[in-house]
């Protein structure tokens, strides 16, 4: 007798049904392993394939509250089949939260063999349905099963996550060798250490590099060669490290931007241990960021327009939960550039590979990483200078290239930009040599077109492509703000200076009519603060494209005193969740359209109050401009 036939007599309700029934399940049983800690189904959230026959090992089965408690937690062992309830009486989705908890086997069936089971068995049937009814006696487990079920359990981590330190994740041990160790004898250790991540120093016992199990098999086995040659001719780099200071969020961002998969752990100035992607993205299981990977997994465009539509219920619930806006912010432009590079790398599948090396670069509140769920096209192309018989073949391609990408995200939710600002134009996708000469007439002009090209373009970030084209770039932008520039800075000055806070001559809110509603813009509220921010950045010649982290580094320099850098970076992401928050319930509950526009009813009293102050700020710091950059109280 098998042993899946020996298991099956066993189980409930499968010891009801005849020996040849058994026979012919056994044959469709597929065996699954899981290993310690993995999160199997999500509550609410996991579409059931099928039911599992646990054959080896422990699942932990309970409910997560809003808190992200544990509710109800069972243990379930060998012999016991889970799933039937979710797949017959819960449409499909997961009713609990499942994580395995040992090395656990289990064999599973899916579905639709299930269900033919429950149509052709009573018996078998009404033993899911008479569980189902023992449970609900339950007054806590029916709390659970009934309650509306919101995005909140889908996707969000315990606010944990946003104030949880690196020290407290249990870090690996570093596993290292010699540079000069032979590949078989790396894979050797990787073995007998039980690490999929092996370290490679040195003679001075610096890490220089890393080889996983990825490594071996695309560097070394892919490409038949020796495993006699060294490590270092067949590691991965960079190394990327972070301080065990910083918080969880930030460990995980920083590995979905540099896309590295293990990242060194750092406590005064040595590497104390490491930390991969999957041990992180497992202890927060239903946090965003899974969600941001689920965004890199996508296959197609329509995929990655399904996702982009989920993002502001993830938002609106962040921020119900009271997360920073400047996190949401961060989250929101991880999700946007994952799609962007998914969109690129799609492209560049269709046409081939580029006939020169390039940078997409995001400008405006992308290249900020300030996006809010009103988002267009910011965006533009530099490529490397080419002999002169190949740049036409050169420009052809990349303006085709920027059509595609343009157009494909265009149908994913960000729309063509109203200004052009987009690689798509052919003024906005030029060579290197060609965009340097942009950036010296945009400055020794210093006329409102240029004024605004130039503000326009400082907020370019790197997204994709040969990163060294923008560091050469920026570096030409640095020397050329460190001549003489009065004209330019007192022009700079005046251009961030035309938007008036909205405020009466006795300090109200000033508003208009759109509608019935009355209203303000809090695009254009929150404009004067980004104005304000770039144009001391560019001065002082900072290169951040945040308006945070210009903040910050302008308060280093102490342009901003510690009392000033606190006055606007909190008002300036006052604005900013009130701006998402208000977006967010546009789409999700009017179904329409978001837009920038505040009804001023809509408001609390402390709401009018705070706002009031923030617009006192902002009039006050544009005095400073005016001394600073015009020599004069009037601009």
């Amino acid at each position: 007798m098998s042993e899946k036939l020996q298991l099956l007599k066993s189980v409930k309700p499968f010891d009801l049904l005849p020996e040849d029934v058994l026979e012919s399940i056994s044959e469709l049983l597929q065996e699954v392993f899981y290993k310690k800690e993995t999160v199997i189904y999500l509550q609410e959230k996991t579409k059931m394939k099928g039911v599992d026959i646990i054959a080896e090992g422990e699942y932990e089965a309970f409910f997560y509250d809003s808190a992200y408690k544990k509710r109800l937690p069972e243990h379930y062992g060998k012999g016991i089949c889970y799933g039937g309830i979710s797949v017959l009486l819960n449409k499909k989705k997961s009713i609990r939260t499942v994580v395995a908890q040992k090395g656990t086997r289990v064999y599973f069936l899916h579905r639709n063999d299930f269900r033919a089971l429950c149509r052709a068995y009573d018996g078998f049937f009404h033993h899911f349905t008479s569980e189902f009814g023992k449970l609900m006696l339950n007054d806590e487990y029916a709390h659970f099963v009934k309650r509306s079920q919101t995005y909140e359990e889908n996707y969000l981590a315990s606010d944990q996550l946003y104030s949880r330190k690196i020290e407290s994740v249990s870090t690996r041990d570093i596993v290292s060798c010699p540079q000069h160790t032979p590949v078989y004898q790396a894979a050797r250790m990787m073995a007998e250490h039980r690490t999929s991540c092996l370290f490679v120093t040195n003679t001075h016992q610096k890490i220089i590099g890393y080889v996983t199990d990825i490594s071996l098999r695309d560097n070394v086995l892919a490409q038949l060669k020796s495993a006699e040659l060294p490590i270092s001719e067949v590691m991965d780099n960079p190394i990327v490290s972070i301080n065990d200071q910083k918080f969880v969020y930030e460990a995980i961002l920083l590995m979905f931007s540099t896309k590295i998969r293990y990242l060194l752990i750092e406590r005064g100035g040595e590497y104390t241990g490491f930390l991969s992607r999957n041990r992180l993205l497992s202890e927060q299981a239903q946090s965003p960021f899974v969600f941001i990977q689920s965004v890199k997994l996508a296959l197609h465009v329509e995929e990655l327009k399904q996702k982009w539509n989920k993002v502001p219920e993830i938002v609106h619930q962040l921020l119900s939960r009271g997360v920073k806006a400047e996190i949401v912010n961060q989250m929101i432009t991880t999700v946007s550039d994952a799609i962007l590079v998914k969109v690129i790398e799609g492209v560049i599948a269709e046409l081939g590979e580029p006939p020169a090396k390039f940078v997409f670069m995001a400008l405006g509140s992308e290249g900020r990483k300030e996006q809010t769920l009103k988002t267009d096209q910011d965006n533009a192309i530099i490529y490397e200078d080419k002999a002169n018989e190949h740049r036409e073949e050169v420009r052809a391609y990349f303006l085709n290239f920027a059509e595609q990408v343009s157009a494909h995200l265009d149908y994913i939710g960000f729309s063509y930009c109203s200004g052009g600002f987009m690689a798509k134009n052919p003024k906005w996708t030029h060579s290197l040599s060609h965009w340097k000469r942009n950036y010296t007439r945009w400055i020794s002009e210093a006329i409102p077109e240029t004024v605004v090209n130039i503000s326009t373009f400082f907020d370019c970030r790197f997204l994709y492509g040969e990163e060294q084209i923008m560091v050469e770039l920026k570096e030409f932008l640095n020397d050329t703000l460190n001549q003489p520039l009065e004209r330019f800075f007192y022009h700079i000055g005046k251009n961030a200076l035309q938007y008036e806070p909205p405020l009466t001559f006795f300090k109200n809110i000033k508003t208009f009519q759109e509608g019935e509603r009355e209203v303000f813009n809090i695009k254009k509220t929150m404009t004067p603060i980004v104005d304000l921010v770039r144009v001391f950045a560019l001065k002082h010649r900072i290169f951040k494209t945040n308006t945070g982290e210009r903040l910050e580094a302008l308060k280093e320099q102490e342009v901003f005193s510690e009392k000033e850098y606190h006055e606007l970076m909190q008002s300036y992401y006052y604005l900013m969740g009130m701006r998402l928050k208000k977006q967010a319930i546009q789409i999700i509950t009017d179904r329409s359209e978001p837009d920038n526009l505040m009804d001023i009813k809509s408001m609390t009293k402390i709401e009018m109050v705070t706002l009031r102050e923030i617009l006192k700020t902002i009039e006050k710091f544009q005095v400073k401009i005016k001394v600073s950059f015009t020599n004069s109280l009037f601009g």
